[in-house]
């Protein structure tokens, strides 16, 4: 049986992906800190282990490795956690600052590192979620759009120098998603916005976001690593289209 650690698993995107795994006869590692929303989230999951730990605490990454259980190997590691925190440059002091780089940079730098002898054993596959922020420069972002910026170049940096071992290292790069959060945040005005503004007139789904990851980290996509992945309808390939124009 194939084994995956997922962090950020308690909702969203990492639990619709551990459920996309389960789905497929995997075991999954579920990581997060939040220890109340994590138990829930597992309940009932059969092949899950739930391991609560903060990425981006060094003390925390060493345990969350040695309660992972993975003797036989790690065939997946998706590195899902993070924060954001939206804001202008001018009010986004250095404690903000770090608070979103500690989770959404270190803690992929972190737990990578301590799991690559795993990763190795089994010639696994890691995938971090950056975001279509990476990519594309919007307001109130400095921090979170620059940490997902980063995101994209340590799996390029991955990608090169652990491939020798047979593991492979991607990104993807999520669009507006119709998760509770956003859901619950975004105004009217701005889903019309983003439906205005993507070629495919919708949000994703965070199934849509697992799909794309669970391919990555499977035997079909066996020659490709280093790569991005845009899972966004083709948000970032419009650049600074007019929706008007189109209709």
């Amino acid at each position: 049986m194939k084994t995956a650690l997922v962090t950020g698993a308690a909702r969203g995107i990492g639990l619709a992906t551990t459920q996309l795994f389960l789905d497929e006869g995997w075991r999954v590692v579920m990581v997060d800190r939040d220890a109340p929303a994590l138990e829930a989230a597992a309940k009932g999951l059969s092949g899950a282990t739930p391991v609560v730990g903060d990425v981006s605490i060094p003390a925390d990454v060493a345990r969350i490795v040695t309660e992972a259980g993975l003797e036989q190997g790690l065939h997946a590691l998706v590195n899902n956690a993070g924060v954001a925190d939206f804001g202008p440059i001018e009010t986004t002091d250095f404690a903000r600052w770090r608070a979103v780089m500690e989770t959404n940079l270190d803690g992929i730098f972190l737990l990578t590192q301590a799991l690559t002898p795993a990763l190795k054993g089994a010639r696994g596959a890691i995938v971090n979620i950056a975001s279509i922020s990476g990519l594309r420069a919007s307001t109130l972002r400095v921090a979170y759009g620059t940490s997902k910026a980063a995101v994209i170049q340590l799996t390029r940096q991955q990608a090169v120098e652990l491939g020798e071992h047979g593991i492979r290292a991607n990104c993807v790069c999520p669009g507006p998603v119709r998760t509770k959060l956003a859901m619950a945040v975004h105004t009217q005005d701005i889903i019309d916005a983003y439906h205005d503004a993507i070629p495919l007139n919708r949000y994703g789904s965070e199934r849509e976001i697992a799909e794309a990851i669970s391919f990555l980290c499977s035997d079909r996509a066996s020659y490709i690593t280093g790569q991005t992945l845009a899972v966004d309808g083709g948000f970032e390939a419009t650049g600074v289209g007019l929706p008007a124009l189109r209709k």
